[in-house]
């Protein structure tokens, strides 16, 4: 007996309190955006600067005291990283530990990291420094642009595509949605206070491919079904789209949230940052896709009949099928 989480066949009306879900995504936006201002994110080492060590022992690495040890030194925020390598002998461990900016320099002095070598050696016995690397304030101040302009282009080839695939409308559709996404998540964020740094970047830009792997999967049987009743209200169209998509996204949803909680709970510190980016872009996204792409769609419009040519909508690549 297969386990069916949500009926073969439902009809819920997803469009009854459209201005409701419209609604509330407009006040979460808000609210994010509040935040974002008053608070700001708390970013990490890769966006403020800092000092990153690359270390060697012979003794089993355990990140855990290496943490404990290097506490009581007040340096602030620390990250420490196991390096794994095949080429590397059974005794030898390797771990990355990155220290942020402190307030008076960019760069630990070497009497800093003269305690922290001494602090490590105390638990691990014969540990060297191999290397001592500084990211300075223009530096991070690249990653930043860097990594809006990543999410940005990401957005607008999102846009390009469905513009091709399907409609302009449905392209707009879809890039409110991923929007709505990125905000919320960027919201969350600056409102915990959780570290933002590259890894949430990566984040962000995997909870657009969800989405919009979500998204294209409503709009793919929005067009099948617009062809098929040319004369049923668009509103009853996107309904039953949504309906008979529902199983499959309810079901991808479920699953991806599983493995993610379970990565959250045991995954450990060094990811637990990345794994929350996603647990919540995969709830935001399955909903954006259900309640936001779909309600768009449904406020523009869309060309009713696609047997035939429309000069008035969308563009000549509308009916290609990537």
């Amino acid at each position: 007996m297969r386990l069916k989480l949500v009926p073969e066949e439902t009809s819920f009306d997803f469009f009854k309190k459209w201005k409701l879900w419209l609604g509330l995504s407009g006040f979460m936006i808000l609210l994010a955006l509040t935040s974002f201002g008053l608070r700001g994110l708390n970013f990490g080492i890769d966006f403020r600067g800092g000092t990153t060590i690359r270390t060697e022992a012979t003794q089993n690495l355990d990140i855990g005291v290496y943490r404990d040890a290097i506490a009581p030194l007040g340096l602030g925020d620390i990250t420490i990283t196991e390096v794994f390598d095949p080429g590397f002998a059974e005794d030898q461990h390797v771990a990355m530990i990155r220290i942020e900016a402190q307030a008076d320099g960019e760069a630990l002095s070497s009497e800093v990291i003269a305690q922290v070598q001494a602090a490590l050696d105390a638990v691990a016995p014969g540990i060297k420094f191999i290397s001592v690397e500084s990211v300075g304030p223009k530096v991070s101040g690249e990653l930043v642009q860097t990594a809006v302009l990543a999410v940005v282009l990401a957005i607008g080839a999102v846009l390009v595509y469905i513009w091709l695939r399907f409609e302009w409308q449905f392209a707009l559709g879809a890039v409110i949605a991923l929007v709505h996404d990125v905000i919320l998540t960027i919201g969350v964020f600056s409102e915990v206070q959780i570290k933002f740094d590259l890894a949430i970047i990566a984040a962000l830009l995997t909870i657009v491919g969800y989405s919009l792997n979500d998204t294209v999967v409503v709009f793919d049987r929005v067009r099948e079904n617009l062809r098929r009743y040319k004369q049923k209200p668009l509103a009853e169209v996107l309904n039953m789209s949504i309906n008979e998509t529902l199983s499959r996204t309810v079901m991808t949803s479920l699953t991806t949230l599983l493995a993610l909680i379970s990565l959250y709970v045991l995954g450990g510190d060094v990811i637990r940052g990345f794994v929350f980016a996603m647990i919540w872009g995969v709830v935001v996204g399955t909903y954006s896709s259900i309640f936001v792409a779909s309600t768009i769609l449904l406020w523009l419009g869309v060309k009713r009949d696609w047997s035939k040519p429309d000069n008035t909508t969308g563009n000549q690549f509308a009916n290609i099928d990537a």
